[in-house]
Formats: structure tokens, sequence, C-alpha cells
């Protein structure tokens, strides 16, 4: 088994996103299912990009695709709590960035859950990887 992830702090995060749980988000335990982390994660990265206007969802020529993700979990979450997304990016490459993302009980200090997900910047017509184009790249160098 690999060594388990240490437990983000607020403090490693400079953007945070609000995420808004929902009734249907619980499941039979009484807490936030799995599945919905990997969809909050997805929202609070594309929410910022088409906020900033590096995405307009159905126009951009230059798209991101997830290649790949993952979560550890530290402390369960559950409706009606409210949760904040703390986005950084781990690595930056060519025509990808791998993103680090925490859920946050609103305002709290310690991460109840931790992921990342790869995107891969691709031509939308071709679904070739293409460079990240230059203001995009700006933008996620901030978050390092």
């Amino acid at each position: 088994m690999t060594d388990r992830p240490s437990r983000p702090a607020r403090s490693e995060f400079k953007l945070f996103r609000p995420i808004a749980t929902r009734w249907m988000d619980n499941d039979a335990y009484g807490h936030v299912n799995n599945v919905h982390y990997y969809s909050y994660f997805d929202s609070a990265v594309n929410g910022w990009l088409v906020e900033k206007g590096l995405l307009t969802i159905t126009e951009s020529p230059t798209i991101g695709l997830v290649v790949e993700s993952g979560c550890t979990y530290f402390e369960s979450v559950a409706f009606p709590d409210a949760l904040e997304a703390g986005i950084a990016v781990a690595h930056l490459g060519r025509s990808s960035v791998r993103y680090r993302i925490a859920i946050f009980k609103q305002g709290a200090q310690a991460a109840a859950a931790q992921g990342h997900f790869v995107h891969v910047y691709v031509d939308r017509e071709t679904q070739k990887p293409v460079e990240i184009p230059r203001e995009t790249r700006a933008m996620l160098s901030e978050l390092t």
C-alpha cells in the first residue's frame, strides 16, 4: 500500500471556491458519498476557469480533459454542511496540469478530503494534445 497523504491545512491553498452540499449527496450512512467529491473537484476547477474567462464551455477551441483523478478522505461531511474547495496547481506541464484540491468544512483549518485531477489540454475538434494556452498558463502559474 502507498503512503497516505498528510491532511492539508487551509494555509496551503491560495484559491477557495464555495461548494454547497445537497440533500442527494448524502448516502445511506448519513454522509456525502465518495463519488460526489469528484464532482466537487471538477466543479470547483472548471467554475474558476469559466469565471476567469479561460473556458467557454461550448466554444473554446482548446479544452481540458480529465485523464486521472484520486481522493483521500480524512473526515466525513454531510448535507447541509457548507464546504470550500481549496485549489492549487501541483504540476504545470506543456499540455497538462495537475490540480491539488482539498475540501474544507467552511472555515475549518484542516481538510476533510484531499484529491487531485489532471487536465490534458486538447484541440476540441481533433482531441489531440496541444500546449496550454498562454493566458491559461499564466493564471495557473499563480496557483503553484
